[in-house]
């Protein structure tokens, strides 16, 4: 086993002992010249890399980091989050990178780089290399835009001159593959000889007898092309010179040499001496030596070729770790067209002549060079990674790493050449603040040679002790009505820290708006004044923070309770006190309690009461407020008391208030409805066919002497209304149309209708009688109103059609006899006419028919004369109203559903006495808008009326006469408004004026109410036109 041999095995184990969970490599392949962001690999998916931790079971988020020399432009970028890698804006030229290798063979071109995966816990290196593929980017070059060939004028035909070689950045199929002549005049053609290496040496063949003294130049193109997609390729001018003859060639020994020179080889140095032979004599015979064409310029640096002896020799110094191998072709000439060729390779052998390298790559970022470690920092924390590396090779590239004095900190082999820095102990701020130490890498070679790279870690102090203060809980008093800025106390805290991290401000938390704390000195003041009655208690957090990265802080609870003065007066809940109590209230009884605070606390709360200005009437606990009374009440006596109540509260020196107390003596439901519209009972309203439902056809309205609910009135019909013509609003008294009359219901109906209130304990009512005639025209008013006269007889649980229908069959009878009658006089008067007048003369026949004349025409003047006369004494004002039959009733306890018992009495003065009416004078006062008619006189009648109550507790006389108004002819009434509604409030309720309609309607400001006081009331009336 040779020394290379043994080094492989050995480099072979130590590859095998390396932790694999800490050193992996990937391999990519891409191509060059790729553009930015243009996605390589996924390391975490190609190495199969899990996010969850092994030991834990918990899921951590992993950091990549590509480790980069300070200064170096990368070619890829790593994602800190993902892992994948990526190309950067820096461009990957495969021939820029590789430079040194030979265009001439398939080497690998790749550059490496290194990824570490953060944090400790998951640390891992991953090496990666990278394999940059060729891509077609150059074209192909001729080494000069003219190429000049010499060819002797007796070369035969199909003689071939070699054409100077296109070159190609490029390898493999896109370096030369093709060469093409154009333009060749059928003289000359071209063909590609390919050598052993793999070269296309392209050869000019002569297809024609050439003669110089015809033609001694012949100028062409040569094109060159390579076989990359897209194809590139490139033109040069081949210029043809017709010489003379020289028909032999040069010829070396050996084609192929090969020699080994060391790197140190100093200047002028002599590589080796190529010999070539010509069996020409003279001119012919003299060889020159050059250097082909495809010899690389840098070989040309390095390498000097003596035109003349052929003798190589070395004119600069060799770097073997730049280039190893050198290919030289030397072209032997003896100014023939076909110079010999000879090649040599030049290996140049390795020296000890180069330091091992450190790449000194920080994991965490230096400043200044110095790297900054936390004291907290845990073992094995990874600082740098060291890649060493040696440019000699085998024995002299052999490299060991180590630190060279004892620290805190170790090198960790991740690869054979590459060694992580870590800490290899905890580190102690106070023990050492700052470490400095050289890390050593030195070669195998005779003699070792060794390179240090120097290494500055300072340790920061670790905000690890938060303040505390010297009293958890901190707990003031302070009296209200203080002054602003008042110094209350000194807050501190101490730190155990040092520097910044010991210094300390302070803040206050929450519901803390009525104090201030300076934030450097801990002074807490009051930065308001405190009202005790609006908060007692302050209860808030100050908060003492250092200035450490992260800051530390604690808190203390701060309780300040604030001392009452007096400076509250008792407040009585309300500043007038209104009681209600019944009037039936016996003496001694509670009547009300009075309610007095006070928002000062202790003896400065304490409050008694005491009534300034009663005479006695009532008693009031001075402690408990409960007022008595000492009187016995009558609301018709006094119906209010009014009284001042002082309260004094026990504070130095006493505030005192007072407030107003009335007791109202509430009312008793002792006095039933009285009807004020209709004020008649006769009359009665039109309703037309044509009137639509939902019209106002009639009003009903009465008022109640009692307050409050006493006098909450509610309508309803209780008798009269079998069909469901009509309808009545229990709250207003309206009286709507429910359907549309029909030619069945024409005719008179009568409504009974109940008001009763809602009194309590027991309610009182009252009943009226309503009269709507349903017909298209209202034109014999008499006969209407003969039919109310007889409806008087029909019981009022009955409806009228049963007894008015009869009426109306005798007087179509009666109509139907007179007017036979009439026709059989009339016949009997034509028979005994004409029987005269046959037993008469001629000349009687004038005097008989003035008789006749005479007979037929006097009842007609005097029934002419009549009807003026009755139509003159009938005429009625032109304001006639509805009169109405006002009924009172016994108060059953449910007037709706009991039989109705009443008697309809008339007053002997019957044909001389107006229409009942409301007894204005017996009534509680009542006050009237300006210009409010006088309802007697607004309602009189020009013809006789009656009026006429329903007794209480008196049984109806079926037998008993109607009284019925007689209306003359002409009067017809056909819509009027005597419209009342009622307003209500909180305080009080008020009768108020509603609106009347111009077509009769009714309308309402709002839902009735009423009331015993000042109730008022407001009649609108429409006058009716004569027929």
């Amino acid at each position: 086993m040779d020394l290379r041999d043994f080094y492989l095995l050995a480099a072979l184990i130590a590859c095998l002992r390396l932790d694999s969970a800490i050193a992996q490599e990937l391999i990519y392949t891409i191509r060059e010249e790729l553009p930015e962001n243009v996605p390589i690999g996924n390391i975490p998916k190609d190495l199969n890399i899990s996010h969850i931790n092994a030991a834990t079971g918990t899921s951590a988020s992993l950091v990549y980091r590509l480790v980069s020399k300070a200064g170096d432009a990368p070619l890829v970028k790593v994602s800190s989050t993902t892992g994948e890698i990526f190309t950067t804006s820096n461009r990957i030229d495969r021939e820029k990178l590789c430079a040194g290798a030979s265009y001439a063979e398939e080497n690998e071109c790749f550059f490496e780089l290194e990824v570490v995966i953060l944090p400790n816990d998951f640390f891992r290196l991953i090496k990666i290399k990278i394999i940059v593929k060729d891509t077609n980017d150059n074209a192909p070059m001729f080494p000069s835009p003219v190429i000049n060939i010499s060819i002797p004028e007796n070369t035969l035909i199909n003689s071939r001159f070699p054409i100077p070689s296109a070159t190609d950045p490029d390898t493999g199929f896109n370096g030369v593959q093709h060469y093409e002549l154009l333009n060749g005049q059928s003289v000359f053609g071209l063909d590609i000889v390919e050598t052993p290496e793999g070269e296309k040496w392209p050869q000019l063949i002569v297809q024609q007898n050439l003669d110089r003294e015809q033609k001694d130049t012949y100028v062409m193109k040569i094109k060159v092309e390579d076989g990359g997609t897209p194809q590139k390729s490139s033109t040069a001018i081949l210029q043809v010179t017709v010489s003379d003859v020289n028909d032999n060639r040069p010829v070396f020994k050996e084609s192929q040499v090969e020699v080994h020179i060391p790197e140190n080889a100093p200047v002028g140095t002599s590589v080796i001496q190529l010999h070539a032979t010509d069996a020409d004599i003279g001119s012919n015979a003299e060889i020159r030596y050059i250097f082909g064409a495809q010899v690389a310029p840098a070989t040309k640096r390095f390498f000097a070729l003596n035109n003349t002896t052929g003798l190589i020799t070395v004119q600069r110094s060799l770097d073997r770790e730049e280039t190893a191998i050198h290919k030289v072709t030397v072209l032997a000439s003896d100014g023939s067209s076909t110079p010999a060729r000879a090649t040599v390779t030049i290996n140049v052998t390795d020296v000890n002549d180069n330091p091992p390298n450190i790449d000194l790559r920080y994991i965490i970022s230096p400043i200044n060079g110095t790297v900054y470690l936390s004291e907290k920092d845990p073992i094995n924390t990874k600082i740098a990674l060291i890649t060493v590396s040696d440019k000699d090779t085998d024995v002299n590239g052999k490299v060991i790493c180590f630190i060279e004095r004892e620290v805190p900190f170790h090198l960790k082999a991740v690869y054979d050449n590459q060694y992580l820095l870590e800490t290899s102990s905890l580190l102690d701020y106070e023990g050492t603040k700052e470490f400095s130490f050289k890390i050593v890498a030195s070669d195998s070679g005779k003699p070792s040679l060794n390179q240090t790279a120097l290494v500055r870690v300072k340790l920061e102090d670790e905000n690890d002790n938060p303040p505390i203060f010297s009293q958890p809980v901190i707990e003031l008093s302070v009296s209200e009505n203080n002054r602003r800025g008042l110094y209350l106390t000194t807050i501190s805290a101490t730190d155990e820290d040092s520097g910044k991290n010991a210094d300390i401000v302070y803040q206050l938390g929450p519901n803390a708006s009525f104090f201030d704390l300076d934030r450097k000195t801990g002074v807490l003041t009051a930065s308001r004044v405190f009202d005790r009655e609006e908060q007692e208690r302050f209860i808030f957090t100050v908060t003492a923070r250092d200035n450490g990265t992260p800051p530390l802080q604690s808190q203390a609870a701060v309780i300040v309770t604030v001392l009452d003065e007096n400076d509250n007066s008792p407040k009585f809940t309300h500043n007038h006190f209104q009681f209600f109590v019944s009037e039936n209230l016996p003496k001694y009884s509670t009547v009300g309690v009075i309610t007095v605070t006070d928002a000062d606390a202790g003896e400065n709360k304490a409050v008694t009461l005491s009534i300034l200005n009663d005479n006695e009437n009532f008693v009031l606990d001075p402690y408990s407020g409960v007022i008595k009374s000492n009187v016995s009440f009558d609301r018709e006596q006094q119906s209010s008391y009014t009284f001042d109540v002082k309260a004094v509260d026990g504070g130095q020196p006493p505030r005192s208030s007072t407030a107003k107390v009335t007791i109202n003596v509430m009312d008793v439901n002792d006095n039933s409805p009285v009807v004020i519209y209709p004020p008649s009972n006769t009359s009665f309203k039109l309703v037309p066919l044509s009137a639509i439902p939902g019209s106002v056809v009639a009003e009903v309205f009465a008022v109640d002497i009692d307050t409050g609910m006493n006098a909450e009135l509610k309508y309803t019909i209780v008798s009269g209304n079998n069909k469901g013509l009509f309808r009545i609003d229990p709250v207003t008294g309206n009286i709507t149309l429910e359907e549309k009359p029909t030619p069945n219901d024409v005719g008179l109906h009568r409504l009974v209708v109940n008001i009763s209130d809602l009194g309590y304990p027991k309610s009182l009512h009252t009943l009226v009688l309503v009269f709507l005639y349903v017909n298209d025209t209202a034109g014999n008013a008499s006969y209407i109103y003969d039919l109310i006269r007889r409806t008087m007889e029909t019981p009022l649980d009955r409806t009228i059609g049963d007894s008015s229908q009869p009426y109306q069959n005798e007087d179509y009878l009666t109509i139907m006899i007179a007017i036979v009658a009439g026709a059989m006089v009339v016949i009997v008067v034509i028979f005994v006419t004409v029987l005269v007048r046959c037993r008469h003369a001629s000349r009687f026949k004038a005097a008989q028919r003035s008789k006749q004349g005479a007979e037929w025409m006097s009842p007609n003047q005097e029934n002419k004369q009549n009807k003026k006369k009755k139509r003159k004494k009938r005429k009625s004002p032109k304001s006639s109203l509805l009169n109405f039959v006002t009924i009172e009733e016994s108060k059953p306890d449910d007037a709706v559903h009991e039989p109705i018992n009443g008697t309809i009495s008339l007053p002997a003065e019957l044909e001389e006495q107006s229409i009942g009416r409301f007894d204005w004078g017996t009534a509680p006062p009542t006050t009237f808008k300006p210009n409010s008619p006088d309802l007697a006189k607004h309602y009189k009648s020009a013809s006789p009326q009656s009026a006429f109550h329903l007794k209480p507790d008196t049984p109806v006389s079926v037998k008993k006469h109607h009284v019925i108004q007689e209306l003359p002819l002409d009067n017809t009434f056909v819509g009027g408004c005597d419209t009342l509604s009622k307003r209500s409030s909180t305080s009080s309720d008020h009768f108020s004026a509603s609106e009347c309609s111009s077509q009769g309607g009714f309308k309402t400001k709002g839902p009735l109410h009423t009331r015993q006081n000042f109730p008022h009331v407001m009649l609108c009336v429409h006058q009716n036109k004569q027929n």
